[in-house]
């Protein structure tokens, strides 16, 4: 077929490492004429996107530029200068004014479902104070008589005056009727009303499940607030979302992302029934935008899921072949799991979410079905425990080539960190987490285990591949904001001056690069995504100024005009 020998051609340019050449612009120009020659009732697919400011990673990770992109069939032909252009007379042309073209954004680390969840629910990510947060949520539940549960998320009590953990009463005092529970920003603790306690059946008797805890007042009372594992006390008794409201959920949550250029994400925890969904929608090519599975291990269906083995589709648009487990909780709600306690809660080392036996049943299991193990790992005890568990698999069942992650590698030992490289385990981060946390990170740890704390530049100098990501909801998904943090480690207002341990930042260019190529590397999909390769899907993003020549300080001011899957334009904005 046509499609085909285009994409036959462009993987053979592509293998051969050929660049744009007059030689290479006239075989292209009798290719496609030749093709398009042997059908005169076959409409061209040819697609030229001209006089841009063009810039992707090729296969050997190297930066390239270009101003002029041809696009068949949905896939890359060839990428050069506007020679091109000017010789294709059967093409469509678009005038790209001269805007900066890039790869598709690829976000390694996110909750789509629960993005969005989030975004039809109440956000309360920009409250001041439990007070001003429970007046926001009275204001919702009276415009929203018909909702059975008040759910919301964003609460962030480290930003609030006091610093303390607000309480079932502030909620009670406005709305007593209605249960309502409202997820910490991180996802690792959750605060409910009286109400959900009661249905949940949690009082002074009620034992904290392992691996979570239940704060109680001084006469042993639960105060409202839930640490992760016991979330799931709450989670049992709210009625699981059905099909539509998934539906609408996915939508909202796809059409957010692809306004901000993410063509592909990597879904931290999918359900069974998210799976099925997912696969289905991607069956019908009916998925907007490109997800790659991480199976929750906890899932009651993961073992069929495993037997069944990996799911690809032709057009790469749903991947499952990742296992997502947790080994310990979140800092700001202390529940990374710590080698030694917090600095501002004492004999407290935070919590262990999975137990050994269960890890090592999920490798195994995993492994054994051609599955990467995706480890969820905060704390330096965490992370600890998951390098432990991907060198026993090594040692005992293999394994290595199915490039594990360690998600977030937050709080690293400083003599654990090479063990990354030598163990070929992906550390997987989020650059926003260092800006967001950082006035807190050293009250949760001291000084000195800062030095092993969001430490991009030392992964990245010692040859470990950085796949970056939001972890949104739980920051905002804008990947400009992770790009900004990465090479500045400043907030949005320019603070601290010389930037928050400043020595671990990275360049733009290994920023972007962890966020395209690297990060679909991390799903084994460099093949297909991550750059603008002859062969791969056109995925790519127009936006408003050139991110290699702003100054770090603006790059999170960054606008996305067009987003595009495909070689269509998916995002336009207005």
């Amino acid at each position: 077929s046509r499609s085909q020998k285009v994409t036959e051609f462009g993987l053979m340019c592509g293998r051969a490492k050929i660049r744009t050449t007059r030689a290479l612009t006239s075989i292209l120009i009798f290719l496609i004429s030749l093709i398009s020659g042997c059908s005169e009732q076959n409409s061209s697919t040819t697609i030229v996107i001209a006089n841009i400011n063009g810039y992707s990673f090729n296969n050997d990770r190297e930066l390239e530029r270009f101003t002029t992109l041809v696009i068949d069939s949905g896939k890359v032909v060839v990428t050069g200068d506007g020679s091109i252009a000017e010789s294709l007379q059967n093409a469509e042309i678009i005038d790209g004014q001269g805007q900066t073209l890039l790869p598709g954004i690829t976000d390694a680390h996110g909750h789509v479902s629960s993005l969005g969840y989030t975004l039809l629910q109440i956000d309360l990510r920009d409250t001041t104070s439990a007070d001003q947060a429970a007046k926001e949520i009275a204001k919702y539940a009276e415009q929203k008589p018909f909702l059975k549960w008040i759910r919301g998320r964003g609460w962030n009590q480290v930003l609030w005056p006091g610093q303390q953990f607000p309480s079932a009463q502030t909620l009670d005092e406005l709305i007593p009727d209605r249960p309502i529970w409202l997820e910490r920003i991180d996802g690792h603790a959750g605060w409910a009303n009286s109400k959900a306690l009661a249905l949940a059946g949690i009082n002074a008797n009620t034992i904290s499940p392992p691996g979570g805890e239940i704060l109680r007042d001084s006469k042993g009372q639960p105060t409202g607030i839930l640490i992760d594992n016991a979330m799931g006390l709450i989670d049992q008794v709210i009625p699981a979302p059905s099909e539509e409201e998934l539906a609408a959920a996915l939508e909202a949550a796809t059409s957010h992302l692809l306004s901000l250029g993410i063509t592909s994400t990597h879904d931290a925890g999918v359900s069974a029934t998210e799976h099925r969904f997912y696969s289905s929608l991607a069956q019908q090519k009916k998925l907007a935008i490109r997800l790659y599975g991480m199976i929750s291990s906890t899932d009651p269906e993961l073992g069929s899921i495993l037997a069944a083995g990996p799911t690809v589709d032709e057009n790469d648009l749903y991947s499952a072949r990742s296992v997502k487990v947790y080994t310990d909780g979140a800092l700001g709600s202390r529940g990374a799991a710590l080698l030694e306690p917090y600095s501002d809660r004492a004999g407290h080392r935070g919590l262990l979410l999975t137990s050994q036996e269960q890890l090592r049943s999920i490798f195994s299991d995993a492994i054994g079905a051609g599955f990467q193990v995706a480890i969820h790992a905060i704390g330096d005890q965490g992370n600890r425990i998951g390098l432990d568990e991907v060198e026993h698999a090594y040692a005992t069942i293999g394994g290595r080539e199915l490039r594990h992650r360690m998600e977030h590698s937050q709080v690293v030992a400083l003599e654990d960190i090479p063990r990354f490289k030598a163990l070929d385990v992906i550390p997987s981060m989020q650059p926003t987490h260092a800006t967001s946390d950082m006035n807190m990170a050293e009250d949760r740890l001291g000084k000195e285990r800062l030095k092993g704390a969001y430490a991009w530049r030392t992964f990245v100098d010692q040859g470990s591949r950085l796949a970056s990501g939001s972890d949104f909801p739980i920051e905002l998904a804008n990947p400009f904001h992770g790009l900004h943090s990465a090479v500045t480690r400043q907030s949005q207002k320019n603070q601290p001056v010389e930037g928050w341990i400043p020595e671990e930042s990275l360049s733009i260019e290994e920023a972007l690069r962890s966020f395209t190529i690297d990060a679909a590397w991390a799903a084994h999909q460099e093949t297909v995504l991550g750059g603008l390769d002859p062969g791969k899907w056109a995925d790519f993003i127009l936006i408003d100024q050139d991110i290699f020549k702003v100054s770090g300080e603006e790059l999170w001011k960054t606008q996305v005009n067009q987003t595009w899957i495909a070689g269509e334009l998916v995002y336009q904005r207005p």
